[in-house]
């Protein structure tokens, strides 16, 4: 694989200066959560710009770019998100414009958190995923220039751009891979994500789940409420019993941490001064890790509801998983649950190590992480069973916030490493793309 390296290398950094070029005009394009469409477009035509194979976009406004190996192999699905959260206020972003794009040399963190200064592109989503969408784009062009040079090698290389993933719902990821890759005849074997991780090899996060508790009572006048049920009042004694004994009983994954739980959000109804409430809705965010579920989390909720029950005839509640309304930019629409599968891939499972041995030929550090957040790799990873890892330029610490930034020699480093894990994941053996289990 050394003459491939060596102009993989080659290629990469001819690429590098309209990479970075591309890589800011996706952070110049504003692409909230339901808006990714001018975002899709200039996806789509980078792609063909650089001699991708195949290019199409879905009916829910997914982007899908494949570059054709020249033998039978492996299909390597290399994903991004389109959509970004608001920047919020222009004030906190430190004289930066949100959407503007500027490079300049600031104080960043390196792989290991410690400060120093490097070459930054700065605006919203450049470490959520812009950055590292770029590099994806660009690690496919490079594999469709050797094959133009007349190298060979195995399977299908196919960048997704989906829509909606910052709602955490994966509507768009689901619809990409039951509807769309289905109708296409496409199948995948193993998926690298774009989410931030610092170039290190990113193997697993915890799972979360929304549930709404709903503690009922009955409504009086304000002025006497002796005559009602305060639902309220009613709620105390479940949100005693979730914070004193349920969340100190979460379990604990070596990998991935604590198994988690918040209370976040209480409101009430009528939700009038004067009328006593019949309702208290408790708004619960749960992280899962291996081994439990939404029904496992719900469960144990409603064993709290029934253990009150049985101390007070008066108390009645009742839990249920939250659900949220989603529509594409493209008119599609789906109603889902709010729950997010956990998922861990091991460091010794060999699409791992493929990509491990593909970087050490680079000489690049391999470390290893875990998300604190969600990403899409709970569909491919956490439902699908597929080998998923991440792999990115951006870093996780500068997501959401108004010092949203990304490395440019991270995403030059990033564009080549993206391209040799693909390069020797599909020489690894079917080994290499074996189920997940934990």
């Amino acid at each position: 694989m050394t003459e491939l390296l060596t102009e993989l290398k080659k290629i990469s950094l001819e690429l590098n200066d309209n990479a970075i070029n591309f890589a800011q005009k996706l952070i110049q394009t504003p692409s909230i959560s339901g808006t990714e469409k001018d975002v899709a477009d200039l996806l789509l035509a980078e792609m063909k710009r650089l001699g991708y194979d195949e290019v199409f976009r879905d009916d829910m406004g997914n982007v899908v770019g494949i570059v054709e190996g020249t033998k039978e192999g492996p299909v390597i699905m290399y994903n991004s998100h389109m959509d970004h959260v608001s920047p919020g206020d222009p004030n906190n972003w430190e004289g930066y414009d949100p959407y503007g794009g500027e490079i300049d040399i600031c104080k960043v963190d390196n792989q290991d958190g410690e400060e120093e200064e490097a070459e930054c592109i700065h605006g919203r989503a450049a470490s959520d995923v812009k950055g590292g969408e770029a590099a994806q784009v660009y690690a496919g062009g490079v594999l469709a220039k050797l094959k133009e040079q007349g190298y060979d090698f195995k399977g299908k290389f196919i960048f997704t751009g989906v829509v909606q993933e910052e709602p955490a719902e994966m509507v768009g990821m689901n619809h990409l891979i039951d509807k769309t890759f289905k109708e296409e005849g496409i199948d995948y074997d193993a998926m690298v994500s774009s989410e931030a991780t610092s170039l290190k090899l990113y193997c697993g996060h915890r799972g979360r789940v929304e549930m709404l508790a709903t503690v009922y009572g009955r409504t009086s006048h304000g002025s006497a409420p002796w005559l009602g049920i305060n639902a309220i009042y009613k709620s105390m004694p479940l949100i005693s019993k979730i914070k004193d004994e349920l969340y100190l009983s979460l379990p604990q994954d070596e990998e991935l941490g604590q198994a988690s739980l918040s209370l976040n959000i209480i409101e009430c109804s009528p939700g009038a001064l004067s009328i006593v409430p019949d309702k208290c809705m408790l708004s619960i965010d749960r992280r899962t890790i291996p081994g439990e579920s939404a029904e496992t989390a719900l469960d144990e909720i409603q064993n709290l509801i029934d253990q009150i029950v049985s101390e007070d005839e008066d108390f009645k509640a009742d839990v249920k998983v939250k659900t949220a309304l989603e529509k594409s930019y493209t008119g599609v629409e789906y109603e889902v649950p709010k729950v997010m599968a956990p998922w861990k891939i091991s460091t010794e499972h060999p699409f791992v190590k493929a990509a491990v041995s593909a970087l050490e030929e680079l000489d690049e550090p391999v470390k290893y992480g875990y998300w604190d957040f969600g990403t899409d790799a709970s569909k491919t990873a956490g439902i699908d069973r597929k080998p998923t890892i991440g792999y990115s330029p951006m870093q996780e610490q500068y997501a959401h916030t108004p010092y949203d930034k990304v490395r440019i020699d991270y995403i030059s480093r990033a564009i080549v490493g993206n391209s040799a894990i693909y390069l020797k994941a599909v020489e690894a053996g079917k080994e290499a793309f074996e189920e997940l289990s934990w």
